[in-house]
């Protein structure tokens, strides 16, 4: 591409962002929570019409709703390459994490505000922010004149991870055949900092119950000799972890290093928010901790609750946890090392019940071919600097399962979700400034790959 070219696009991108900030308001509106026991499964299938729609119209003309198998509807779309030229699959969700507590929020979560130079709304970023820069990427060709075929894909249970389109991956993976796949649900490691994530953890998530009695008996005649079910939970939770706050699961490695890019300690404190004289975890870096090593969080717990709390022994207590795994360590394998390590940490003979809820797999990227290197050159050039490579801590399973329906695809992640975004929390937000470069990006490197 001459430079004039290279130009057209930023331009072409700049015009189009009140195009985009429409596009968000709009999918922001739908309460897309796939979780059946929080959301709407007409505000799902509205929100993911919406999707079909939107792409249907930035030029993917073979579009379609496709029903998984976990009940969620994915959103598949097609146009096929010029001859001889490769064809780019688009990755992305449309569902969203529960807003939690609408107090937590300064505005309603499902409104998208401007405030200090931010959108904010639940799914901003995560993952509704990327559908709209890969709408905005598509839409700087002229009718639909792309020079790759282009693949949509729009997970709609993502946040759940229920498997739906992973099912569909396995059972019709002539669907999911690219030579290059981006995946647009990660982001950068700084506002304006072009990164590319090349390594994944895996999840394992389970739920855990202890019952010691048939009954919550009086603290007062009972208590001392009562076997209490939250402290034997409590005990079992401890073990987990050591006192530096290495993850401690019998079985599993917690001594692998990182040997990628660094994540500085004091940037990490400001982007966890940690509070003063609060301690970092783990006996490595921070980045060891992140993207090297299994970590295990307890993300809820059943047990009485403060207010109104009544002086009296626990009978039964659970707890959900989810463990992070890295890649070299399967997620099966994480599953089974972590429930024997929970049955030989019950005490008191206590009643034990370990439900798993879900597995997915890490996933590390090969970075040498053709379309990693269009990618590089297109993002460096859209950020004006050279894209740094990094871990990510999070998971997405679906990763895998690409891998195996198209094995000589190259797979790519990349995103709007810096750590400013806060996504999963409340007040979620997007720098729109990424959705910008990120849709420069994705254009520059249709443009660089069909080439």
């Amino acid at each position: 591409m001459s430079m004039t070219d290279l130009a057209e696009v930023d331009h072409r991108v700049s015009e189009l962002m009140p195009r985009a900030r429409a596009d968000l308001a709009a999918l922001v509106r739908f309460k897309s929570v796939s979780d059946t026991a929080m959301g709407s499964v007409q505000e799902c299938r509205s929100a993911a019409e919406w999707v079909r729609k939107a792409f249907e119209d930035s030029g993917i003309c073979n579009t379609r709703l496709v029903e998984t198998e976990d009940g969620s509807y994915a959103v598949l779309g097609h146009q096929p390459a010029p001859e001889g030229a490769p064809t780019v699959l688009l990755y992305t969700h449309y569902d969203v994490q529960p807003p939690g507590n609408h107090l937590d929020w300064t505005s309603d979560p499902y409104e998208l505000v401007d405030r200090d130079g931010r959108w904010y709304g639940r799914g901003s970023a995560d993952c509704k922010g990327n559908i709209v820069a890969a709408l905005t990427a598509l839409r700087t060709f002229e009718d639909g004149g792309f020079p790759v075929g282009v693949k949509v894909v729009c997970e709609g249970s993502e946040e759940t991870a229920a498997g739906g389109l992973e099912a569909l991956v396995r059972s019709e993976p002539e669907l999911f055949a690219a030579e290059a796949i981006l995946i647009m649900d990660v982001g950068n490691q700084r506002v304006g900092t072009p990164t590319l994530t090349t390594s994944l953890r895996g999840i394992v998530n389970l739920v855990v119950r202890v019952d010691t009695m048939v009954r919550p008996v009086h603290s007062g005649m009972y208590g001392g000799a009562a076997p209490d079910a939250l402290a034997a939970l409590i005990s079992m939770l401890a073990s987990l972890r050591d006192d530096a706050g290495d993850t401690t699961i019998h079985g599993l490695d917690y001594s692998a290093q990182w040997h990628g890019a660094d994540y500085r300690e004091d940037a990490f404190r400001c982007d966890a928010g940690i509070l003063e004289g609060v301690q970092v975890l783990g006996s490595g870096s921070v980045a060891d901790a992140l993207w090297a090593r299994p970590s295990v969080s307890v993300v809820g717990i059943d047990c009485p609750p403060v207010a109104g709390a009544v002086g009296a022994v626990s009978h039964t207590a659970s707890a959900r946890l989810s463990l992070r795994i890295p890649p070299g360590l399967g997620s099966h394998e994480a599953l089974r090392a972590l429930t024997e390590h929970l049955q030989l940490a019950v005490p008191w003979s206590a009643h034990l019940t370990i439900e798993p809820a879900s597995v997915g797999e890490a996933f590390t990227s090969s970075t040498g071919g053709p379309a990693y290197q269009a990618l590089i050159a297109a993002m460096s050039e859209s950020y004006g600097s050279r894209a740094a490579e990094t871990g990510q801590g999070g998971g997405i399973p679906l990763c895998a399962a690409l891998r195996a329906a198209a094995p000589d695809a190259e797979i790519a992640l990349l995103g709007v979700e810096e750590p400013l975004c806060a996504i999963h929390s409340p007040n979620e937000s997007v720098a729109p400034e990424e959705i910008e470069k990120l849709a420069a990006t994705v254009a520059r490197f249709l443009r660089f790959f069909g080439r």
